[in-house]
């Protein structure tokens, strides 16, 4: 399994699971701070159109394209499903944001063989290790 950073450095398409229209939200500046620093981000959210200026789809399955990270801001309760949909459209990572924590995801995510990231920020990861996507 690769490192949080490893799986940051190999990553260029993030899908944000929780994306938030609120600037006030982690949900909301943590994937835009991605965005600055070059990440192509991705938001799904069930009613906003578009964030980030790009297009929001309403479910993993929707996006038309790979993904090489879905990182997730929704309750604990909500990463099961989650993880599945990750695995079912062949991600080959998750990541569960700060204070989110699951078993059965984790279980999942190792059983499909998948690199799993819990309780810790995209955000904090990316500047402990320095890391852009900025040419």
């Amino acid at each position: 399994m690769r490192s949080p950073q490893q799986i940051l450095a190999g990553s260029a398409v993030i899908a944000v699971v929780g994306a938030s229209r609120d600037p006030r939200k982690a949900a909301h500046s943590v994937p835009a701070k991605m965005q600055r620093y070059g990440w192509r981000i991705i938001p799904v959210n069930p009613i906003a159109d578009e964030l980030f200026d790009e297009r929001v789809y309403r479910s993993l399955s929707e996006i038309p394209h790979p993904v090489d990270l879905v990182d997730v801001f929704r309750p604990a309760a909500d990463a099961v499903e989650v993880v599945r949909e990750t695995v079912a459209i062949g991600a080959p990572a998750v990541w569960l944001q700060l204070g989110i924590v699951s078993a059965e995801a984790r279980r999942i995510a190792e059983e499909a063989g998948i690199d799993y990231v819990e309780d810790r920020c995209l955000v904090v990861e990316r500047a402990a290790a320095g890391l852009t996507r900025l040419g």
